[in-house]
């Protein structure tokens, strides 16, 4: 399976497929099992560097690249756990600045499962045991750990006590796991969601948030004021604002107001995304990272497979290819508004038990063709699932080839599992 990648170098190949030979015992929840886990390699998760933990539905792993892009613009080292992985499995383990080799992974990943054999971690739970480990090991300045699922039973939530804690934009997605029937939580969707997340907020560590429709917004407000943990959203008396307009991003808070560049990254719910990693930034006390450096970490802050420009390659050869992970109705709102005006062509791939309009129904109007492609290695949607206009290709290359030669952009969509081959393909792998 693509989530637990290969690897060229056979002691990492022989490490991941240790992993993917684990499974999660049907139904279980909790934090038991990560934490026991990292008991036995002498609980590493308490001898991090200040972290930053940021949680969301959409935009949580461009908060993580902007925060880390800004704290080494002010000189830090920093560590980073994200996910998940689009070319190979190292993209989830950055240790101090850099990927990790393959040589320490391969130490690393076989250390925890020794550990945990007799425990039935699950991959996510034995991937973030060895992000901490490595992480306690290698000295740096700060943490940026992105929840995997949800927050609140999520493997990165055994942390104690973070510098400060983000939730990013929320939607429905992951509805088997977090909308599972549960007692005292709430029965909306979106509070349900809200709720989940809220999860990694802890007592006296500050939450930043964005603001929230009123039902979500109430459930995060319930849990925090459940835990302790003071809230700062975006919107709301005490809290902080930023409106993005033009080529800048005018920001403002308790502190004092700062005038931002636009990200690089393309869409504006990156420059929100952006808003935020600063409010994070600016509600803590652990690190110190300068205005100037949040402008040149803005800027500099890349995140591959989220409204990507493909460079020229043997996959895409000339032709404009814009290459995106999303695959739920927000991601198909962010899409519609960026694409609003333009035709494209979309190709489109996305695995089983997910909407498969989800994207289709907000670029309808944008749509000169619809291609629905395979996701390698993963059940998935086939054409008709998209609808009448669709008509099917047995791979991205095939489908890049049957269109015509108009000039118009194409948008490859639906799936990080598919993100993946496609960078793979065109040889821009993440670095």
């Amino acid at each position: 399976m693509k989530d637990f990648g290969t690897s060229s170098d056979p002691a990492v190949k022989a490490q991941l497929d240790r992993l993917a030979a684990l499974s999660v015992p049907q139904g279980r929840l909790g934090l038991e099992t990560i934490r026991a886990l990292l008991a036995r390699l002498g609980d590493p998760h308490l001898a991090l560097p200040p972290v930053f933990h940021v949680a969301g539905t959409n935009g949580k792993g461009s908060t993580c690249a902007f925060l880390r892009a800004m704290l080494e613009a002010q000189g830090h080292r920093v560590h980073a756990a994200t996910s998940p992985h689009l070319v190979r499995y190292n993209e989830r383990i950055r240790v101090a600045g850099e990927l990790i080799s393959d040589a320490r992974l391969a130490e690393v990943l076989a250390e925890v499962l020794d550990a945990g054999s007799d425990l039935a971690p699950s991959f996510f739970e034995v991937t973030i045991a060895a992000s901490f480990l490595e992480f306690a090991r290698v000295p740096a300045d700060a943490c940026v750990v992105e929840v995997g699922l949800g927050g609140r039973f999520d493997a990165t939530n055994v942390i104690p006590r973070p510098a400060v804690c983000g939730i990013a934009a929320l939607g429905i997605d992951h509805e088997r796991f977090l909308l599972a029937p549960d007692n005292d939580v709430p029965a909306e969707p979106l509070a349900r969601i809200a709720f989940e997340k809220a999860g990694i907020a802890k007592p006296g560590v500050p939450l930043v948030t964005f603001g929230y429709p009123p039902e979500a917004a109430t459930a995060v407000e319930r849990v925090a004021d459940r835990i302790g943990a003071p809230r700062f959203a975006q919107g709301t008396d005490g809290g902080w604002i930023a409106d993005a307009a033009g080529d800048r991003i005018a920001y403002a808070d308790a502190r004092g107001t700062l005038s931002l560049p636009f990200p690089a990254l393309p869409g504006l719910h990156q420059a929100h995304n952006a808003a935020l990693a600063v409010a994070m930034l600016r509600h803590q006390q652990a690190v110190s990272v300068s205005p100037e450096a949040m402008a040149a970490g803005i800027r500099a802050a890349r995140w591959p497979a989220r409204l990507q420009r493909l460079a020229s390659g043997p996959l895409t050869g000339e032709r404009e290819v814009w290459l995106d992970g999303g695959h739920n109705p927000s991601a198909g709102a962010t899409l519609a508004q960026h694409f609003a005006g333009q035709r494209l062509h979309l190709v489109i791939g996305m695995i089983e038990g997910k909407n498969p309009m989800a994207l289709v129904g907000p670029l309808a109007p944008s749509l000169a063709s619809l291609t629905a492609v395979p996701v390698p290695d993963h059940d998935h949607h086939p054409p008709e699932a998209f609808g009448e206009i669709a008509r099917g290709a047995p791979d991205v290359a095939a489908a890049l080839a049957d269109l015509p030669d108009d000039n118009l952009p194409v948008l490859i969509a639906g799936s990080l599992y598919l993100a993946g081959e496609v960078l793979r393909l065109n040889d821009e792998w993440p670095d």
